[in-house]
């Protein structure tokens, strides 16, 4: 279990290899990840985006920016928690990934809360 809390936003990753989804003889590794986004402010948040930095066993890095996370952008009022399961493909047994939600406050001001890095 990885933790990072910026600005009063906890980020928990608990990640997994998914030995079902994996064919290692073709040079398929599928890990899974299941995140927990906790909201510690006294004011709601909204995750609108997100952005990840996913580097492979040899270095190889790939980016990925997108709108929310698996379809949504979650309102989290104080103390709300809003939990998702995603996964990653890797042409290696192992990798790292990191990155961060872009965050709006209800004040309108954004800013990122940090995904941990982790490893695959």
């Amino acid at each position: 279990m990885y933790k990072a809390v910026t600005r009063g936003i906890r980020v928990t990753v608990t990640p997994r290899f998914v030995e079902e989804e994996s064919s290692p003889n073709e040079g398929r590794f599928f890990f899974a990840y299941t995140v927990e986004i906790t909201n510690l402010n006294t004011e709601r948040v909204q995750l609108r985006a997100r952005y990840w930095r996913i580097v492979d066993g040899q270095g190889q890095l790939q980016e990925v920016r997108g709108a929310g996370v698996v379809g949504k952008q979650p309102v989290l009022g104080p103390g709300e928690t809003f939990i998702y399961t995603s996964g990653c493909p890797l042409n290696t047994p192992d990798g790292t990934m990191e990155g961060v939600y872009i965050m709006v406050g209800a004040d309108g001001q954004t800013f990122e809360a940090t995904i941990p890095a982790f490893s695959l």
